[in-house]
């Protein structure tokens, strides 16, 4: 069965950049859609950014233009850079992946995925 783990957040200031890495197993990767869904403290998920099969990139309107995706499918791993992290960024930032099916789904909950992962903790705070 496959599954994700990810990597790379931390405690920061605000104005800092932080690069978030998530490597995948025991599935396809190449074929797999990612996505990064993150959940604040008392908030529902929030679907971020995803990354198609093709490299197309996907960013929800609250993050664009600080938030970047990619993917490097030889080495099964999927990024999320995060430049000048605001306090309301902090939350858990999980990597989801499914298998393509067209369109790019920009799925906030785990069972719209086929893989998930536990999550890493950013928290933004001076």
């Amino acid at each position: 069965e496959g599954y994700v783990v990810e990597s790379g957040g931390g405690l920061v200031l605000p104005g800092d950049s932080l690069r978030l890495s998530c490597v995948g197993s025991g599935f396809p990767f190449g074929r797999y859609d990612m996505s990064w869904v993150r959940r604040a403290p008392g908030m529902g998920p929030e679907w971020v950014a995803g990354i198609d099969r093709g490299a197309e990139e996907y960013y929800a309107n609250s993050v664009k233009g600080r938030f970047s995706i990619s993917r490097d499918n030889a080495k099964n791993t999927v990024y999320l850079q995060i430049n000048n992290l605001k306090p309301e960024d902090t939350a858990v930032y999980h990597c989801a992946g499914r298998m393509h099916i067209g369109t790019m789904v920009a799925g906030r909950d785990q069972s719209e995925y086929h893989v998930w992962g536990q999550g890493t903790q950013v928290t933004v705070s001076s």
